[in-house]
């Protein structure tokens, strides 16, 4: 297996936007492409991706926790003139423990995030560099799913199966959907729905089935803009080399500017695609715009 600095390095496109760019591969999304991408809009069908953001999540704790929603106000007990009442309510949680983004400075290696700017610009008050918020216009397009899941005619992959480049192929011929430069590809392994059905969270984090490294040179052919999945990290886990963590987060991320959505959940909208064989769709997902955040949380939408 080639090792993934050479990956990154032969796939970088540090520069290709210009120096300054924190965007990364979502420019690839030209207005041209959100213009065609709008036309995918026939019946008004509307798919919700994301997963619930309440205390049934998939953490299981330590870094992240699963989200905790308190009210601050009920109404009980107040008095203001002519019987008006309030309530209000706040949230505490991690910004990647839902369905979410990981920003362009979630990940790095050798001291250098996403277009060459130094590590250092992440610290105790968030990243300078290639925050979440840089991507506040949303990233909205022409989304394909790709169901490996259904391909490989189970309900969900196992954990540490690799899901590689044949694999994709195999599924865009199956499915008779292009990919094309500037989508927004999800890809379906059924992990969320093993959650669903089962409710065991340490199952869930404890590995994953997910892309290996031989998929970023696809992912790259194909100048996909954002990539998104029904697991917790994108690729598999256990990884395919036991001596690097997260290869597949290091060069999709750090080399190749690319944002990653995690935790989606494609279960209905996959039903759907295989009724009526069309997989593709209006995708729209925009970030929370937290300042300086390195992820946020998401309400990825369909529309077909």
């Amino acid at each position: 297996m080639e090792d993934f600095r050479a990956v990154g390095k032969r796939l970088s496109t540090w520069g290709k936007w210009g120096p300054e760019d924190e965007k990364g591969t979502v420019n690839f999304i030209t207005p041209e492409r959100l213009v065609e991408a709008a036309g995918l809009v026939r019946s008004g069908k509307i798919f919700d991706l994301g997963i619930p953001m309440d205390s049934n999540g998939p953490q299981v704790g330590g870094n992240r926790i699963n989200p905790v929603r308190l009210m601050s106000q009920t109404g009980h007990g107040q008095d203001f003139p002519g019987g008006f009442h309030y309530a209000d309510d706040y949230v505490f949680m991690p910004l990647q423990g839902s369905s979410q983004w990981d920003a362009l400075a979630h990940v790095y290696y050798d001291d250098h995030l996403y277009n060459g700017f130094p590590s250092s610009a992440v610290g105790a008050n968030g990243a300078e560099r290639d925050s979440i918020d840089k991507l506040a216009k949303g990233v909205a397009g022409r989304g394909v799913l790709l169901d490996i899941a259904r391909l490989k005619g189970v309900e969900w992959l196992d954990a540490g199966t690799v899901i590689r480049p044949s694999d994709l192929d195999e599924a865009v011929r199956s499915q008779g959907v292009e990919v094309r430069s500037g989508d927004i590809l999800l890809f379906r392994t059924g992990w969320r729905s093993m959650f669903k059905r089962d409710g065991n969270a340490a199952a869930f984090m404890a590995g994953e089935p997910g892309i290996g490294i031989e998929c970023c040179d696809w992912l790259a052919e194909h100048e996909v803009a954002a990539l998104c999945s029904d697991n917790w990290a994108i690729e598999v886990l256990p990884g395919e080399d036991p001596s690097v963590a997260m290869p597949v987060h290091m060069v999709l991320i750090r080399d190749m500017g690319m944002t990653l959505g995690e935790i989606l959940d494609f279960d209905e909208l996959a039903d759907d695609c295989s009724a009526d064989g069309i997989w593709e769709f209006f995708f729209c997902c925009p970030p929370l715009k937290f300042t300086r955040a390195v992820g946020s949380p998401i309400n990825p939408l369909a529309i077909k």
